[in-house]
């Protein structure tokens, strides 16, 4: 027996599902406001992108500023004179002191740069520290059609402050190769010729003991991973002792969030990964906080389609931290003490990540790292979908066509599941009669009608409400599209045809939502008309609605809902011809 139900829950559910699919396509990261910053705190860094100055005396300091000699771990024994070289001795260095400053002299200020110039990254690094202080990204214009590029890493302002900063620590006092030590460099330019697939660029510490260290840079044709690697020896008398370190320094500018602006409510700020949970530090009104010992993870500053991310070696520990002040955060990840005795040499390698979210580039350099491309609570459905998507692209060629093929597939797939719902909604068709007569006979009482309609359902053997199912099925499928589209730089100023220039973006002409307006009401004529005549205009109205919440979404987002929705009109057609054939068979 089908159980009883009401025609205005299930209106009422349906406007509920609608809200909430609204509500998730663009306040689903709807972070609270970044609490104001302090004034000391609005002023981070000088300006200069060309000359590597450092940021001024309001900024969170580099962790190295604030580092009293390395503080051995609980337990740990102390580093011994006769260690082997490249012995951990499990150290760490202590909390950076949010309140210090990064020395901005006219020395620092004056320091050099070395350009380097790879098909798809331009660099410039600090001679102070081997910072990368500034990384320009030619192939993603920042306005389609424009020549600027996207700038990630720069020095161009207070409110823009995002470097990469990295070093080697030692005990207070002693001279060390940090982010504020001067580096020699063999030339100020480094570009990949013709046929050449890498650029290495060394830059060399020496100190007054014997000690020298070479921190060399590697850049590869087509690659944003660029390879970070320390080599030591030690010409000294006595052993020497490091903690390596890496961190991005980041004035974190809130963006306001905007329904003209879907891209706005994707995630900015820090996140890191310990291996088995990837997690969002959100910058607010409470500071987030993090003080964690990780083997195999990675940090990362995210802001929308782009990624700096590090990513240190695996085999030992590594202390990760966030400080902050403001809108300002330092994110780092400290390494474990290492001992390098007289005469010997040691190395290290690290990877680090700057630029778009590739994929593909993301897993070659971390099997996590593409957690980065942040699909929300959906990602068990939406890395399906992109990986669907991404096939169909490497056939087709364009990201549109793209989106309509998969819509098919998909459609596709869930094909003999909507074909029982829509069988049911064509028998419901075929009762509205039989069922009008009922509301007019008992249009005073209203149990009655209820009692009467669904004998009427039980004697035809309709389930008014799997016609519904349909349409649930397909809001996970409806969101999960929304952040594949707005995550997912492979789709970024991605054209379809005509007018529609960029799939990411709202379509400039309205024509698609005209056309999922239109759509949508042809799909609601071809249903039943459930309810009394109050509740069928809320239905239709509806229909136009929800184009009108969507115009300023991105037109792929419509494109997938107008192009699901026509196949579905198309399919209701089809079963609907075919019922009206048994049924004449039948007469």
């Amino acid at each position: 027996m089908l159980p009883t139900f009401n025609l205005r829950a299930i209106l009422w559910a349906t406007l509920a599902m609608a809200l909430l699919l609204n509500y998730f396509a663009w306040q689903v990261e709807f972070p609270p406001p970044a609490a104001p910053a302090g004034t000391t705190a609005n002023a981070p860094a000088a300006n200069g992108a060309a000359n590597g100055t450092g940021p001024d005396l309001g900024s969170v300091a580099p962790v190295i500023n604030a580092s009293p000699a390395p503080a051995a771990a609980p337990g740990a024994a102390p580093a011994s004179a006769g260690s082997a070289p490249g012995t951990s001795t499990a150290g760490s260095l202590a909390n950076p002191a949010v309140g210090n400053a990064l020395d901005a002299s006219t020395a620092s200020a004056a320091a050099p740069n070395v350009h380097v110039v790879t098909d798809v990254l331009d660099v410039l690094v600090s001679l102070e520290g081997g910072e990368l202080t500034r990384v320009d990204l030619p192939a993603y214009p920042l306005v389609k059609g424009e020549p600027t590029p996207v700038r990630l890493l720069n020095r161009d302002g207070p409110k823009s402050l995002f470097v990469l900063q990295s070093g080697l620590a030692g005990a207070a006092g002693v001279p060390m190769p940090t982010n504020t030590a001067r580096f020699s460099a063999p030339a100020s330019e480094l570009r990949l010729a013709a046929g050449q697939d890498e650029l290495r660029l060394p830059l060399t510490w020496t100190d007054d003991k014997g000690v020298t260290v070479t921190k060399t840079y590697t850049f590869r044709r087509g690659q944003y991973r660029i390879g970070l690697d320390y080599r030591v020896h030690n010409g000294a008398a006595a052993p020497w002792t490091y903690t390596p370190y890496t961190q991005l320094l980041r004035y974190n500018e809130p963006v306001a969030n905007s329904y003209f602006h879907p891209e706005s409510y994707a995630y900015k700020g820090p996140a890191y990964d310990d291996g088995q949970k990837y997690q969002k530090l959100k910058m607010g009104k409470e500071p987030p906080t993090l003080d964690r010992q990780i083997d195999g993870g990675w940090l990362a500053a995210m802001q929308h389609h782009f990624v700096a991310a590090i990513v240190p070696p695996t085999g030992a520990p590594w202390n990760y931290r966030l400080t902050t002040r403001g809108d300002e955060y330092l994110l780092a990840a400290i390494g474990p003490t290492q001992q390098v005795a007289p005469g010997a040499s040691a190395s290290l390698h690290q990877r680090l990540f700057v630029g778009p979210k590739l994929r593909v580039q993301l897993d070659q350099t971390n099997p996590r790292l593409y957690l980065v491309a942040d699909y929300g609570w959906l990602s068990a459905v939406a890395r399906p979908l992109f990986w669907l998507l991404d096939h169909v692209h490497r056939v087709v060629g364009n990201w549109g066509w793209t989106i309509m093929i998969a819509t098919l597939l998909l459609k596709l797939l869930f094909y003999p599941l909507s074909e029982a719902s829509m069988r049911s909604m064509a028998r419901m068709k075929a009762l509205q009669p039989r069922i009008k007569a009922l509301q007019e006979m008992y249009k005073d009482q209203r149990d009655k009608l209820g009692k009467a309609t669904m004998e009427l359902y039980q004697k035809e053997k309709v389930n008014p409400v799997a016609g519904c199912l349909p349409m649930l099925l397909q809001f996970p499928v409806f969101l999960a599209f929304y952040w594949v589209l707005l995550e997912s730089v492979e789709m970024r100023q991605a054209p379809f045809i005509g007018w529609i220039g960029d799939l990411s973006a709202r379509d400039p002409l309205f024509i698609l939502p005209a056309l999922m307006a239109g759509a949508n009401y042809i799909n609601f004529k071809l249903n039943p008309q459930m309810g009394d005549p109050t509740q069928q205009k809320m239905f239709m109205i509806m229909q136009i609605a929800m184009p009108v919440m969507f115009a300023f979404m991105p037109s792929g987002l419509v494109l997938y809902w107008t192009t699901n929705t026509v196949l579905s009109i198309l399919q209701q057609w089809n079963i609907n011809r075919r019922l009206a054939a048994q049924a004449k068979a039948r007469n």
